[in-house]
């Protein structure tokens, strides 16, 4: 997270990071605010509840985690004006998996009215969907 902290700085950015003292990290030198939560779920949700919109990298089983739930939210309506975005193709079998069932099952979820979760090649193309998405949104 140290690279997009940077990168939002060197672009004239405020920075926050939530982090969980359960992990005990220290924030980096790009941070302007820390939102210290006492475990990981509550750094998830806070996070979710914070985001104006999400974009997931390539990661391991924290990142999935992260995108199971915010894709669930948007599956389950919880909320609908919060874009998704994966980048690169890292996590684009995972969504097909998912999307076989969600596609086979008649039920008033899933994404049958379009999809949810959006994949983009690069940092650019991300960058590019997020600010369409939330064009006039604050």
């Amino acid at each position: 997270m140290e690279a997009a902290s940077r990168g939002a700085k060197e672009a004239g950015g405020r920075t926050l990071a939530v982090t969980a003292r359960f992990f005990r990290n220290k924030t980096n030198e790009w941070v302007d605010e820390e939102r210290a939560m006492e475990n990981w779920e509550e750094r998830l949700f806070e996070l979710i509840r914070l985001g104006d919109g999400f974009v997931a990298c390539k990661g391991g089983t924290g990142t999935l985690v992260e995108l199971a739930v915010v894709w669930e939210m948007l599956n389950k309506r919880i909320f609908s004006d919060k874009p998704f975005v994966t980048l690169g193709g890292f996590w684009v079998p995972v969504l097909d998996r998912v999307r076989e069932v969600e596609m086979d099952d008649d039920s008033r979820w899933g994404e049958a009215r379009g999809a949810l979760v959006h994949s983009v090649p690069s940092v650019e193309a991300a960058a590019e969907f997020m600010a369409r998405a939330l064009d006039g949104v604050r």
